[in-house]
């Protein structure tokens, strides 16, 4: 299905810069977030996490705990509300880390196995970290590798093209190279909290999330409570990054906020978030490419190998990057699991597209080095016609523009290819440069417009701006599509009474929620037109996009990128500082330039910190982490950010509404890649493993790679 933009209204809002709507009550205080919402009589739970690794709970002794000051109630296995384990949660499947307190097993150190509930915060962390909880503990394995026993193939992580090894035999070139990415953590700047109230028999829940209605839903299943007994609320939410889900937390307030019948709110601790919600899975992968001699592709084998717990199954699928990108006779791509006595992962920022495109774009780069051809030309060579994998007709596809611009401002036809030959004193100097690729969603959502006799428009959709600006963008949307200038628009989000819409994830939540409020604005108009005015009481009309989204043509819908980097690496301390970075994408149309290119920004800052820093330990014999805070799990500084530009080409979406792709998460991926390309053009040594840090500067081995 294609729709038909209407370029009347984009002129107008669309396309042009806002500041954030939001702005002026977030820097003045007055925005609140959910640990900081008022309530009467508020109670405050604090966790308790397992020590132990595997193993079941012999014991909470809890007798002396509720005799300390201020403690309501302590809730652990053996007295907490039961909860429905059978339902299914939004992504289709059963999720038993939310199902606390039901039992007495152990499956990871950081496990929920009791909370205190106080009059404060600090009377509940004083008994709680007072509170004695005894184990019987069994053996447990926390050891990652590829290939290791008990790794299997999830249904449908496999796919295959063509016959593989014969084109393999065939090639006269051939790259045959593992690389790993280690244990990353989402850590946004506001943690997870959550507040739980019943009033007049609804349950009320102040929470921190990137999809009320998700959150709303998945509580009333599990607390077996009708949906519209349900109210979620999450207005401003501090980042999220695909951590902010339904998570302990906000279960266990719901919980405490039954028994105790008064509000009671739950913050997570920084090193709590450690444990329960998510992370990146540590990946091992390796990349097989075969080409002729003038680069062209003939085969394309692409394993990823990740780690999930024995409780859940997430797959962090690397191996889909390639889905995408290059054309190949033969093209294979696996994704393999290891259960292991860990926490589970998660959705984080580019979930499979940011580990996966450093082991492919890598590859890449050995591949044109051994073919002595230009990376960008390589790419270029192997510039597919439809879908390498799905075979199917790309929406749109401008990487090539993305190449030509990205090259031209960064002036990569001056680059010497030779590796290791520019110095400046002690620092060695390279560029280098990686491909980008994120899938493009669309998610059925419903949106609420209504018309005021004072001549405003009132928009009520359960959004979620988790920084990105997405009310402001939504904005900017209503307004265009309303035909009116956006100081006459109220967009109020994050409400699961206004109706089930999109998450914040995937790229996808602008994207679907513009396509609801265009579907509802264009009605609106028809029936003023049809009226002699609007009335005191206003005129409403409400959207759902289910049918529309499903109609969609099959296609391969993706927004495209090409990032530059160029590093200095200190030959004697092997310090690596990345001197330049430079982003043009190919992303649909980009709605608000202003908070675009701060997305974009973003990405490739949380992808230099991949690169060159952001490494989480776990500790082989007690099964946990080693430094779980933001002193001992090293990211980004701002010392360590250097001037970074991003920008992008024309490349509106034909089949949707305005023209969007989404762009939260394309700037993280191929950043890593471009910068370890760059490493290996100062240095000649090839790093396959992130990240690049001194100690492996310094001791790279003699073959070349580290």
């Amino acid at each position: 299905m294609t729709t038909t933009t209407n370029k009347a209204a984009v002129n107008r809002a669309v396309g042009t810069a806002h500041t954030r709507v939001e702005g002026r009550a977030k820097v003045t205080g007055e925005a609140r977030y959910a640990g900081e919402v008022p309530f009467a009589e508020l109670a405050h739970g604090w966790l308790v996490l397992s020590t132990t690794a595997r193993g079941r709970v012999r014991s909470v002794e809890d007798a002396p705990v509720l005799a300390m000051p201020g403690v309501l109630t302590v809730l652990h296995h053996g007295n907490a509300p039961r909860v429905d384990g059978s339902y299914l949660s939004p992504f289709g499947l059963p999720d038993p880390v939310l199902q606390l307190f039901q039992h007495d097993r152990i499956p990871y150190v950081g496990w929920p196995v009791a909370m205190v509930v106080a009059e404060t915060a600090e009377q509940a962390r004083e008994a709680a970290e007072s509170l004695v909880v005894r184990y019987d503990e069994e053996t447990h394995d926390v050891a990652f590798s590829a290939g290791r026993p008990g790794t299997y193939t999830p249904e449908g992580s496999e796919t295959a093209k063509g016959d593989l090894e014969s084109e393999l035999a065939a090639s006269a070139v051939l790259v045959d190279a593992e690389y790993t990415t280690p244990e990353e953590h989402h850590s946004p700047m506001e943690p997870h909290a959550a507040m739980a109230r019943w009033d007049n028999g609804r349950l009320e829940v102040v929470d921190s999330n990137q999809g009320s209605a998700f959150v709303a839903d998945e509580l009333a299943k599990l607390f077996s409570l009708d949906p519209g007994s349900v109210r979620v609320r999450s207005e401003h939410v501090g980042g999220g990054f695909g951590a902010k889900a339904t998570r302990p937390h906000s279960v266990l307030a719901v919980m405490a906020a039954t028994v105790l019948h008064r509000p009671v709110r739950v913050v997570l601790t920084r090193r709590q978030m450690f444990s329960l919600v998510g992370y990146r899975s540590p990946t091992a992968q390796r990349v097989r490419l075969g080409a002729d001699p003038d680069g062209r592709l003939r085969a394309f084998d692409h394993q990823a190998y990740s780690q999930t717990s024995t409780v859940h199954e997430f797959v962090e699928s690397s191996a889909n990057f390639g889905h995408a990108m290059y054309a190949a006779d033969a093209h294979h791509t696996v994704n393999r699991v290891v259960r292991l006595d860990v926490p589970t992962p998660s959705w984080m920022r580019a979930p499979g597209e940011a580990p996966g495109s450093f082991a492919v774009e890598s590859a890449l780069d050995e591949l044109a080095e051994k073919c002595g051809i230009d990376p960008i030309a390589l790419r270029v060579r192997n510039e597919p016609a439809a879908g390498p994998v799905s075979g199917l007709p790309f929406s749109s596809r401008n990487i090539l523009a993305c190449y030509r611009e990205g090259a031209r401002r960064f002036g990569w036809a001056d680059r010497d290819p030779r590796p290791g030959v520019r110095r400046e004193g002690r620092w060695l100097l390279g560029t280098g440069m990686a491909a980008s690729a994120f899938p493009t969603i669309s998610s059925p959502s419903t949106a609420a417009i209504t018309a005021h006799a004072d001549g405003t428009f009132g928009v009520r959709i359960t959004a979620s701006d988790i920084g990105t600006g997405a009310r402001t963008a939504l904005t900017q949307i209503a307004a265009d599509a309303l035909e009116v200038a956006p100081d006459r628009v109220r967009v109020r989000i994050a409400d699961s009474d206004f109706g089930p819409a999109s998450i914040a994830g995937g790229s996808m939540g602008t994207r679907s929620w513009a396509w609801a409020i265009t579907v509802a604005a264009g009605e609106l108009r028809e029936r003023l037109a049809l009226g002699d005015g609007v009335p005191p009481e206003g005129v409403t009309v409400r959207s759902d996009t289910s049918q529309a989204v499903g109609a969609l043509d099959a296609k391969e819908r993706n927004a495209f990128g090409a990032q530059f980097a160029e590093v200095a690496v200190d030959s004697a301390s092997g310090e690596v500082r990345v001197r330049r970075l430079l982003g043009i994408f190919a992303a649909g149309r980009i709605v608000n330039p202003l908070t675009a290119r701060g997305q974009f920004m973003g990405g490739m800052v949380w992808g230099l910190s991949m690169a060159l820093h952001e490494e989480a330990h776990r500790d082989q014999a007690s099964g946990g982490h080693v430094g779980a805070d933001l002193a001992g799990y090293h990211f980004a500084a701002h010392a360590d950010i250097p001037p970074i530009e991003a920008d992008w080409v024309d490349d509106p979406d034909p089949d949707d509404p305005v023209g969007i792709k989404g762009i939260g998460e394309i700037g993280v991926v191929g950043t890593a890649a471009a910068i370890a390309n760059a490493v290996w053009h100062a240095t000649g040594v090839r790093h396959r493993n992130l990240p690049i840090r001194p100690d492996r500067v310094l001791t790279a081995t003699a073959g070349g790679h580290a």
